[in-house]
């Protein structure tokens, strides 16, 4: 139920966009190519487990964990609206 000058459905593929980017900037962020061996942080060995799970792996657990925590993601505003604007 869309109002004002929308059609109907609108907010949905709102929705369906902002999961598409988010899905979209993921995959952008996995890692590619060769496994290290080591940790390019802290030199720490990789399991072989975490190589074959995620190739193109470059950290150990701990310091991807660290590294996620210090990632903030910024989204994008799709609905316009005055207040949105000045959050």
């Amino acid at each position: 139920m869309a109002g004002g000058w929308t059609r109907d459905g609108a907010v949905q593929d709102q929705i369906d966009d902002t999961v598409a980017d988010a899905v979209s900037a993921a995959r952008s962020r996995m890692p590619r190519g060769e496994s290290l061996e080591y940790c390019a942080v802290c030199g720490e060995d990789i399991p072989e487990k975490r190589r074959q799970a995620l190739p193109g792996v470059r950290n150990c657990i701990a310091c991807q964990a660290t590294a996620d925590k210090r990632t903030a993601h910024a989204g994008i505003n799709r609905r316009g609206s005055k207040d949105s604007q000045l959050r």
